[in-house]
């Protein structure tokens, strides 16, 4: 690790950045997890950690929660060295992994008790944490249940109970909606936006695409270990550079002859045209301000008279694609996921 001084880390833009990576390395044997990670997590946001598996996204968590070391780079949470102030660092921080990691023994009140002692919590603190927690994510009435009758939504919810506990500044998501149904997951999603309203910050890897958008600020892509792209959605839509025209003509018996007429052109950027019978449109895939405008004329010169035409980037899903390779439910190298599967 590199040395560096214990003051905050700042980001590029100068502001306080609760989470700062540089050049994170992290081998498994012959494989490198993490090759010269860096990472920037802005206080009080979220950053979404995109990736197909065996990308290094838990890999990468486990680092910054002292859980492994890294080989070599820098990184601080909070503020402290992960390296050199681990004690320090796990006061102040939260994890909650792929899979609840609660005592099923246990009730659920006694598992978020038990970890307030274990964080030197009094007793007296202990109890209110537990009880404060167990109400807002309503499991009140499941307090004094094992957790192993809980559903998978309501282990799920414990187990984020349990992450906050120690009231912590930085929490580490770590694909925390695996396996939930969409009803669970809008809870979850919630009560991450509610924790990032109180002040939390928080460093989340997902490969739902829906996840991010709902979630995050901005995004951070790595594929292989290596960080291939980041920024605001709307920015990465942007640099993909394509753009897909929605043209309603106002005849809808046109819609067909429309397409024909643009593809017949070879005004289409990334494919050909494609009806959509049900909205009544043709959607038209272009790069550039150009080729909108060369449509807009073919279409004018064929007589074609349109109701309606409007731009939309590109779904986050087709960002993913183009940057990758691969969709995010692919697996890399099934070498490389068997090892952050350990990790996990």
């Amino acid at each position: 690790m590199t040395e560096i001084d214990n003051k905050p880390q700042r980001g590029a833009d100068g502001a306080g950045s609760a989470v700062s990576v540089r050049g994170l390395v992290k081998h498994y044997g012959e494989t490198k997890a993490l090759d010269g990670v860096d990472v920037d997590v802005h206080e009080g946001t979220v950053l979404g950690v995109l990736g197909p598996n065996g990308a290094g996204k838990t890999t990468l968590v486990r680092c910054l929660s002292t859980l492994i070391t890294p080989d070599s780079g820098s990184a601080f949470v909070a503020g402290y060295d992960v390296l050199r102030q681990p004690r320090q660092l796990r006061r102040v921080i939260g994890l909650t992994g792929q899979y609840a990691s609660v005592d099923e023994k246990l009730t659920g009140w006694d598992n978020l008790y038990m970890i307030g002692r274990l964080l030197d919590l009094s007793r007296k603190e202990a109890r209110s944490r537990a009880d404060g927690l167990l109400e807002r994510f309503s499991l009140t009435e499941a307090a004094r249940r094992p957790a192993k009758t809980y559903s998978g939504g309501m282990r799920r919810r414990l187990d984020l109970a349990a992450s906050m506990i120690g009231s912590p500044a930085v929490l580490f998501l770590d694909e925390p909606t695996t396996g939930l149904d969409p009803r669970t997951r809008n809870e979850v999603w919630e009560e991450v936006k509610r924790m990032v309203g109180d002040g939390v910050t928080v460093l989340l890897t997902t490969q739902y695409m829906e996840e991010a958008e709902q979630l995050a600020s901005e995004l951070t892509v790595i594929d292989r270990g290596k960080v291939i792209a980041k920024g605001g959605i709307e920015e990465l839509k942007a640099k993909v550079g394509g753009r897909t025209l929605r043209i309603r003509p106002a005849d809808p018996a046109q819609l067909r002859p429309t397409a024909t007429a643009l593809d017949e052109a070879g005004l289409t950027g990334l494919a050909t045209t494609t009806v959509d019978t049900e909205t009544g449109t043709v959607l038209v895939p272009i790069l550039s301000d150009e080729q909108l405008t060369a449509v807009v004329g073919a279409l004018t010169a064929r007589g074609i008279t349109l109701s309606d035409i409007a731009t939309e980037l590109p779904s986050l899903d087709e960002v993913f694609l183009s940057l990758t390779g691969h969709r995010t439910s692919e697996s890399l190298d099934s070498t490389a996921t068997d090892l952050e599967g350990v990790a996990a």
